[in-house]
């Protein structure tokens, strides 16, 4: 302040262009002071909700996605945030999710599990994706409102669903191996999917969409194939003892893989999906290790991005339909859990495994994201930030009822 103050009055008295000039820096250097000053407190204010979020033992993105309404157009306390850091911190967030989920995963486990529950795959897809899709059909959306709403409704949040079971205990568990198999399923179907979706939304013929397919596979394939033989070869090129230049160069591979694939259509997500799935052995868990705190920070702001891109009021107009399709969406969810895990001792065990499943995230958001240039597309955004927001509540909800005796044992303890 004392500095625009001062070049105000040296401008009088110069009269001069040179003053102005001096005028306009300070004013300049003022505004980006506050929009950093506005995003610090933004980044803190994610932090302490990260905080109670894990107090109260509730899933962290109802957090997120809250504030978010709460700080952009229509909400009580809307900000002038910098929109280009944002949208660039949430496109780094979706692909530091991707890169992440498939640095979790490898070619070997992956074919495992699908040939173990191959079946479950049709039977996920009937309950979750066709009831989103003949409600995308009623509501007039037509074909493209059917894909768009289906992909919505049929896939779980892998990120959310990997952090409820760490949260709880439960990452290393049978229960976890079962659920980590419908989401692998889950997203692999995903990587010919978000391909065609793309090519809907822009209008591309059949010949364009059948192509995109096509390379979505062979792109694919050729991950899981390196995944399957390339740990020895990638093992000597990547040198885990040297941490900057693993996390540069696996980093960067991921967001050069992610651009240069929007280049040509193919999705960005799915692109950092297969860098990570490439990745295996000790390279994984080295990478892992680094990128999981870059990963809190830009998931965070994926979500505040899309939260900030909803009003409140769009959301209201759509509540009944998320509604119903959250009912819908647990009712499914639970079924794939008995079917995953009823033959387990623990009587609990699959309405645990239902409920892991139940919450639907970032994939849900990026498809959003992918149709928002459609007619539906704003109220496509409404719909989906409210039924993130519901899965996600009903997924907490669930556990906390569906603990075992064990557990609840341990939660007296503690408290």
């Amino acid at each position: 302040m004392f500095e625009v103050v001062r070049a105000s009055l040296i401008a009088e008295n110069l009269g001069d262009n040179r003053g102005m000039g001096i005028l306009t820096a300070a004013n300049v250097t003022l505004d980006q002071s506050m929009a950093l000053a506005e995003i610090g407190l933004v980044l803190l204010v994610l932090g302490v909700a990260a905080f109670v979020a894990v107090r109260i033992k509730l899933s962290v993105v109802p957090f997120y996605l809250a504030i978010g309404l709460a700080l952009g157009k229509g909400g009580l306390l809307p900000l002038d945030l910098s929109e280009s850091f944002l949208n660039t911190g949430a496109q780094l967030g979706a692909i530091l999710l991707l890169l992440m989920l498939g640095l979790e995963h490898s070619g070997p486990n992956l074919a495992s599990a699908f040939l173990e529950r191959k079946s479950i795959g049709a039977i996920d897809f009937f309950l979750n994706a066709i009831p989103g899709a003949l409600i995308g059909l009623f509501l007039g959306w037509g074909v493209l409102g059917a894909v768009v709403l289906g992909g919505i409704t049929y896939v779980s949040s892998s990120g959310i669903a990997s952090q409820m079971m760490k949260e709880t205990g439960w990452q290393r568990s049978e229960v976890s191996r079962r659920v980590t198999t419908v989401l692998v399923v889950e997203d692999l179907t995903l990587a010919p999917y978000l391909p065609l979706l793309t090519t809907l939304v822009a209008g591309a013929g059949a010949i364009a969409g059948f192509l995109s397919v096509t390379v979505a596979i062979l792109v694919t394939a050729g991950a899981l194939l390196l995944s399957f033989r390339g740990e020895n070869a990638l093992g000597k090129i990547l040198n885990t003892q040297a941490q900057g230049g693993l996390l540069l160069t696996v980093f960067g591979a991921a967001l050069f893989a992610a651009g240069s694939a929007e280049v040509i259509g193919f999705s960005s997500a799915v692109a950092a999906f297969l860098v990570g799935l490439a990745l295996t052995g000790e390279v994984a868990y080295a990478v892992r290790l680094r990128l999981s705190p870059l990963r809190d920070l830009f998931a965070a702001l994926f979500f505040l991005f899309f939260g900030l891109s909803v009003s409140p009021q769009e959301m209201l107009a759509v509540l009944p339909l998320a509604i119903l399709l959250t009912v819908l969406g647990v009712a499914g969810k639970m079924y794939v859990g008995w079917n995953i895990a009823h033959d387990m001792s623990d009587g609990s065990a699959w309405k645990r495994a239902g409920a892991f499943l139940i919450p639907r995230g970032e994939f849900s958001i990026v498809i959003a994201g992918l149709a928002a240039s459609t007619s539906f597309g704003g109220q496509l955004q409404a719909l989906t930030i409210t039924y993130v927001l519901l899965t996600s509540l009903a997924a907490s909800i669930a556990l906390r009822t569906f603990r075992s005796g064990f557990e609840k044992a341990r939660a007296k303890k503690k408290a």
